[in-house]
């Protein structure tokens, strides 16, 4: 790894983390270094996609990196979102001074690059987004040819049918997905939890859960930890 710049990734535990990871890994430039996670303290899950804080844990034992946590309050504000992933990226400095990049698995939506652009200026961390522009349909049948396991766990019910939270991401999903629902998401469709795939050495052991509509639109699938 000698004469690689080390970079800590924006980990959500889903698709385009697990993508953005293997595209990093395969550029001789760069070493993934650690993951860098926001996390809803009040619920102990993954913000945004609401999968429980102990299978995060796993997944980041299975890549071999260390994992930082961005602790967040429910009903945060975006200036209080700002606040404590910056106080994540000081951390993130204090603990591993070289690491020179964080990496986003943004696709193609220009306003949320220009606004982590924006986040991240002045932090001496520099931005890379590995994905960025690659076709998407592409990349979810890669995804799932590749052998990567993953569930949608989250869904926008103004987008998608609520019936698919908790759907294994696969070739016949993605096949049901109406011509206005971008394959991998990215208008926030819905969002997913990988379970296995290239990036683990080994397998997450959990199984699909129940799933509740919180706030009248969102569709999350309660993903449980065991077989």
């Amino acid at each position: 790894m000698s004469g690689r710049e080390r970079v800590v990734l924006s980990w959500s535990g889903g698709k385009d983390s697990s993508l953005a990871f293997a595209a990093l890994r395969a550029d001789t430039r760069f070493e993934v270094a650690g993951l860098l996670t926001t996390l809803t303290r009040d619920y102990q899950r993954v913000s945004v996609h609401g999968v429980r804080r102990a299978l995060l844990l796993e997944q980041a034992r299975l890549t071999g990196l260390p994992l930082w946590e961005v602790s967040i309050a429910a009903e945060s504000s975006n200036a209080d979102y700002e606040a404590a992933f910056l106080a994540g990226l000081d951390t993130v400095r204090e603990a591993a001074p070289d690491i020179s990049h964080i990496a986003f698995g943004d696709l193609f939506l220009t306003e949320i690059r220009e606004y982590r652009e924006r986040l991240v200026a002045g932090t001496g961390f520099r931005p890379l987004f590995p994905l960025w522009e690659q076709d998407t349909a592409q990349l979810a049948r890669r995804f799932v040819d590749e052998g990567y396991e993953a569930h949608l766990v989250c869904v926008d019910t103004t987008q998608l049918g609520a019936v698919f939270a908790g759907r294994r991401f696969d070739h016949e999903l993605l096949a049901n997905l109406s011509d206005e629902i971008d394959p991998c998401g990215e208008r926030g469709e819905f969002h997913t939890f990988v379970s296995g795939g290239p990036c683990f050495d080994g397998r997450v052991e959990c199984r699909v859960g129940e799933v509740v509509l919180r706030d009248s639109r969102f569709a999350y699938c309660d993903i449980l930890p065991g077989q």
